[in-house]
């Protein structure tokens, strides 16, 4: 059974032969992580909703777009701005990249009307002004930027030329490399997307792998296990002990992202025993988000030699030590863990004349720590071929 309403749809689009359109177009994989298909799905649930879109009655947009439109009005105003940026429209697998424009192709292919979607702009751009609220002394507040929070994280981490990436340590983990201007297809099983543009630039991209579960993990084990009692407890138990004592812990509890997309996995643990206590568990479930971030950097073919961390569960050493010793690469904290803000921040400085340019950016970027490799390139082999002949048993 379909674990998603729009995965039966997915699937139809794969026998129908769109692979190769999405791919080229979008840069993304057919899934129903995106939002097209959910849009086609709300038009043929909702009695009218179809015919309503056609004829330019209604709209779709993101979260960002639905904020734009209310700040500036609503539909108490006639000039409410309905928009979205690049970095957002290239995750409706619907927005073509190449020519930076919604595709007509896609659209009628997934069948969603070209009328209700949102003007595209750059990232930074002033697209607009806050409807004037409360008294008569309150001012209007400039809209100069609009980004998906990982492309804005990753202009946060100051990571604005090509070869420079991020992971972000959130709910799930998300890796973007920088490309620059380079818009060749992404490495099997990543994800070729915007990054963020200023008004004037020329189109930038960059490569993405997603990890569904990351800091989810932790989560589970704090609510569903009961294990801990605060998200913070979980490296002082897991440090607890000096290895997972054989555990290898898949918390693939909504599917598997990149680079497998395959939505129908479930989580599952190898090796538990009678010795098997809950730090085991614990350390296993840390090992498991290095571990997954490490098959995106590998999957990203060595491009990466340095990696910048955000995040909430990047304040975690332990799992910033795994990390290094995993993926075989120089792990860098910053001192601001929160970059998807920082990274709007800065779009709408640079917008209205905050900061002259991107050096000035790049030089406020400041280390926290620094965390090198401190296993063998034998042993880090080892644990990776053992964690995917784990992935090869889902």
């Amino acid at each position: 059974m379909a674990r998603y309403r729009t995965d039966e749809r997915c699937e139809q689009l794969k026998s129908e032969g769109y692979e190769r359109l999405v791919r080229s177009q979008t840069g993304l994989v057919i899934d129903s992580y995106f939002s097209g298909t959910k849009i086609a799905w709300i038009l043929d649930q909702v009695p009218g909703a179809r015919a309503k879109a056609e004829r330019g009655l209604l709209a779709f947009g993101t979260v960002d777009s639905w904020l734009l439109w209310n700040l500036t009005g609503g539909k108490q105003s006639a000039g409410a701005v309905h928009a979205t940026d690049v970095t957002n429209a290239s995750r409706t697998m619907l927005f073509d990249i190449n020519r930076g424009a919604w595709s007509p192709e896609l659209c009628a292919a997934i069948r969603v009307s070209l009328a209700m979607l949102p003007k595209v702009v750059k990232s930074g751009e002033l697209v607009g002004y806050t409807s004037k609220l409360g008294d008569e002394g309150s001012h209007k507040v400039a809209i100069a930027a609009m980004a998906g929070d990982q492309q804005s994280a990753l202009y946060g981490q100051a990571c604005l030329s090509a070869g420079m990436a991020k992971n972000t340590y959130g709910t799930g983990c998300f890796m973007l490399s920088h490309r620059g201007s380079d818009v060749s297809e992404a490495p099997k099983g990543l994800l070729l997307t915007a990054a963020c543009q200023l008004e004037g630039d020329s189109p930038q991209y960059a490569v993405e792998g997603s990890v569904f579960i990351g800091g989810a993990v932790v989560q589970w084990l704090r609510d569903g296990l009961g294990v801990i009692k605060s998200s913070t407890e979980v490296e002082g138990l897991a440090a607890s002990v000096p290895d997972t004592n054989g555990v290898t812990f898949l918390p693939t509890f909504a599917g598997l992202g990149a680079p497998y997309w395959n939505p129908n996995a479930r989580g599952a643990m190898f090796g538990l025993s009678r010795g098997t206590t809950s730090a085991h568990i614990a350390r296993a479930a840390l090992e498991a988000i290095a571990f997954q971030s490490t098959e995106l950097l590998q999957a990203m073919k060595g491009s990466v030699k340095n990696l910048r961390v955000d995040g909430g569960a990047a304040g975690n050493n332990l799992l910033m030590q795994m990390q290094a010793d995993f993926s075989g690469v120089t792990v860098m904290r910053p001192q601001v863990l929160e970059t998807t803000a920082l990274g709007a921040a800065y779009l709408a400085g640079l917008t209205v004349g905050v900061w002259k340019n991107t050096n000035e950016l790049s030089a406020q970027w400041k280390v926290d720590r620094i965390f090198k490799p401190m296993i063998s390139a034998d042993e880090r082999e080892a644990r990776m071929a053992s964690w995917k002949g784990a992935i090869s048993r889902l």
